[in-house]
């Protein structure tokens, strides 16, 4: 293919110099990136994107952790287009409805574990966890335990960037800025055995990890808990992916404490992990699942929240009005984009395909990625990765926190046409779903040597001269 310099015109300074002048980043330090000036983004086709200079990068990220069916999807934009030329948008309030927010309502119900015949519509997976934190509560108000209000959630846990998502989401960054989190939310520690388990065998830690949330409960009183909410495997927090133990176990403590069990599948959600949905992969079965990003491959913004039969049935028949609901709740083009993206997964066999087929060989290739000098461990499960970079791989040794490594390698990874994300110094990757072997070779290759590059960098800065 040929690159968009030589479809798309475009003037990079004059481009970089608007965005510093009006455009205010997520989760960006505005002020600095004025300095280098913003990536111009410009076209993407399957697994690539190109740049406004022309260059070809691999999207390890598919995105937003969200392009699963990759960049050019026609399919996608004749959904969106033909929906608007019929019925552009209505709202769901004041007792209306409208035929793709009915038909996909329907489509998702399919292919979601049993017990889940209901879906709320949002606008993103931050809308969804708001909505579920309201549930639930309302859920236990009309059960009369009003009482029963706490969350507890998990440190590095992500969930959302809103008031409310950021207070149940664990990082403690997001929390310093505004006074999070809002009352009525605890923490646990996080499932993360390279951190937490030593001297023990990843199953005794997956025990272990989850009384955590029984001691939790016993402190706050189980009473006064209304709900543990956590991602099958945390995204933004490194790909920590828990033992095979840990959830099952939590589902058990959930049930003996009579506490709600909220699955967070923005990320895991419509396939990412070899099933439909995160938790049918880690084992459990939750309450309330939380989806976005997947639901329409990230080619337009919505999210919603699938309603176990358990909190369904009481809302409905005993609860009346759920006073709660946004403008673009069942947005009819919205729902027709995800219709065509769930059906192109069913069509290619692609949540099947990452179960039995890319998925292993994914995982084969990242996780040969441990004999690498700077690589202490290398683990994956369905399309998404993680790596922890290490000073001495046979201590694993970490780096001190102020050196940057990760973002050191991130670096060499974004200049080489190779997108991974540095959390800390873990870095992380989930490919978009139609990626190829023949894709995943090249990607390992590029993978490699820009591990190579850091080890060199790293070493000319002298912080390796401590380490075996």
């Amino acid at each position: 293919m040929n690159s968009p310099r030589d479809s798309i015109a475009v003037d990079t300074k004059s481009v970089q110099a608007l965005d510093s002048a009006h455009y205010i980043h997520a989760f960006t330090d505005t002020k600095a990136l004025a300095t280098q000036g913003a990536r111009v983004i410009v076209k993407g086709e399957g697994i690539y994107i190109w740049d406004s200079e022309g260059k070809k990068i691999l999207d390890g990220m598919s995105g937003l952790w969200c392009v699963n069916v990759g960049y050019g999807r026609k399919e996608l934009s004749r959904a969106a287009v033909a929906q608007m030329d019929v019925l552009p948008y209505y709202n769901s309030f004041f007792n209306t409805t409208n035929l793709p927010a009915v038909n996909l309502a329907k489509a998702i119900v399919d292919v979601a574990p049993d017990g889940f015949n209901h879906v709320f519509f949002t606008g993103s997976g931050s809308e969804g966890n708001d909505t579920i934190f309201r549930m639930v509560r309302r859920f236990w108000d009309v059960k009369g335990q009003p009482q029963k209000k706490t969350f507890i959630a998990r440190h590095n846990a992500y969930h959302g960037s809103t008031v409310c998502g950021a207070s149940l989401g664990g990082m403690s960054y997001m929390h310093e800025q505004g006074d999070l989190p809002i009352p009525g939310i605890a923490h646990i520690q996080q499932p993360y055995y390279f951190e937490h388990g030593q001297g023990l065998s990843e199953d005794e830690f997956g025990l272990k990890a989850a009384s955590w949330l029984e001691e939790k409960i016993l402190e706050l009183g189980a009473d006064k808990v209304a709900a543990f909410i956590g991602e099958p495997v945390q995204g933004a927090g490194g790909v920590i992916i828990p033992p095979r133990t840990y959830w099952p176990e939590i589902q058990r403590i959930c049930a003996k404490y009579d506490v709600l069990l909220v699955s967070d599948e923005v990320i895991c959600g419509f396939g990412r992990l070899g099933t439909w949905f995160g938790c049918q992969t880690l084992g459990y079965q939750p309450d309330l699942i939380t989806f976005a990003k997947g639901v329409s491959s990230g080619y337009i913004p919505l999210g919603g929240v699938l309603v176990g039969d358990r909190v369904a049935n009481v809302l409905i028949e005993q609860g009346g009005d759920f006073n709660h609901g946004f403008t673009y709740s069942g947005h009819p083009v919205a729902c027709a984009v995800a219709l065509e993206n769930i059906a192109i997964l069913q069509r290619e066999n692609l949540v099947e395909r990452i179960r039995t087929d890319i998925g292993p060989y994914f995982k084969q290739q990242f996780e040969a990625l441990t004999d690498h000098p700077l690589v202490g461990v290398a683990n994956a499960c369905g399309l998404m990765a993680g790596l922890v970079l290490v000073k001495n791989k046979a201590t694993l040794e970490m780096f001190a926190a102020d050196k940057g490594v990760g973002m050191v390698c991130r670096g060499h990874l974004f200049g080489n046409g190779m997108i991974m994300r540095a959390v800390g110094d873990r870095l992380i990757i989930a490919p978009p779903f139609v990626i190829t072997r023949g894709q995943i070779d090249e990607m390992m290759g590029l993978i490699r040597s820009c591990l190579d590059a850091a080890h060199a960098d790293i070493k000319g800065r002298g912080w390796l001269q401590h380490s075996a």
